[in-house]
């Protein structure tokens, strides 16, 4: 049996943290980070928290985030049609790394359908509606419709299989190449809830909830993600990806992100996005 108590000072540690802004499911991912039993941290999140500690069940499941199936930590993951690496996962924020995501052909075919729709990358715009071009953001960009082509259908059925999370929940693959000296500035994927365009965006599926980045070639240098909050560096391999989610649209996610400048070569990406609800 467990020898660990709910102690006066643990539950004041999670109104401090629930003050911060941090939500339930990052603080339990910090206690059982630092070793605590889960059914000991539910109870005190329950106790201290009261109804505003809405946590997944104990036994897994989704519960309103993407999440892959890691609660076996196995070294590799059934995605349906592929057996997919995991190769680094981080609870809070939630980072998971996995390898060999797709195949050498799959990459290498995502890139040929994209290339001859190639535009300039453009960002939600600043204080109006509608998006534009940003010094922030030097890469050129394309997005597939969700479903298109045999390839993109699988690719997409994987990551709705692996992440846990309807198909129809996804916006539809953006393919990015970034050229030498390219970079994308740290920034966040959630939309954010005061500027103008936000109401009207949230009408197609409501807030993204999470992020894939998936790496379509290997650059000769730079080009890793970075999260600066964390001090992580994931570097681009080809068929590899990195996942990330945010139960909130607030920096308390930590999932303040951002792609390096490419040193040598080129870096090919597809990113999927995930929504609340239905991508229409």
């Amino acid at each position: 049996m467990s020898q660990q108590a709910i102690t006066p000072e643990l539950l004041e540690w999670i109104a401090d943290q629930s003050r911060a802004g941090h939500p339930s499911e990052s603080i339990l991912a910090a206690m059982l980070g630092s070793g605590w039993d889960e059914s000991i941290a539910r109870q005190a999140l329950a106790r201290q928290l009261g109804q505003s500690a809405t946590l997944t069940a104990p036994s897994g499941g989704t519960a309103g985030m993407p999440e892959p199936d890691l609660s076996r930590f196995a070294p590799v993951m059934d995605a349906g049609d592929r057996q997919v690496k995991v190769v680094m996962a981080l609870r809070q924020p939630r980072v998971v790394v996995f390898g060999d995501l797709l195949s050498d052909e799959e990459c290498d075919g995502i890139i040929e359908l994209a290339k001859t729709r190639l535009a300039r990358s453009e960002t939600v715009a600043t204080g109006t509606e509608g998006s534009e071009v940003n010094a922030a953001r030097t890469s050129d960009g394309m997005f597939f419709e969700r479903c298109e082509s045999e390839l993109i259908r699988r690719v997409e059925s994987r990551i709705a299989t692996l992440l846990r999370w309807p198909l129809d929940h996804g916006e539809g693959l953006q393919v990015l190449r970034y050229r030498p000296g390219a970079e994308y500035q740290p920034h966040y994927d959630y939309f954010d809830p005061g500027h103008v365009s936000t109401p009207n965006i949230l009408k197609r599926g409501g807030q993204r909830v999470g992020t894939l980045v998936i790496y379509l070639n290997t650059p000769g240098a730079g080009g890793s993600t970075i999260f600066p909050d964390i001090g992580l560096d994931v570097a681009p391999v080809k068929g590899n990806a990195v996942f990330f989610s945010y139960d909130r649209p607030h920096p308390s996610t930590q999932t303040l992100h951002g792609g390096s400048p490419v040193v040598e070569g080129e870096k090919w990406v597809a990113t999927k996005w995930l929504r609340q609800g239905v991508f229409n």
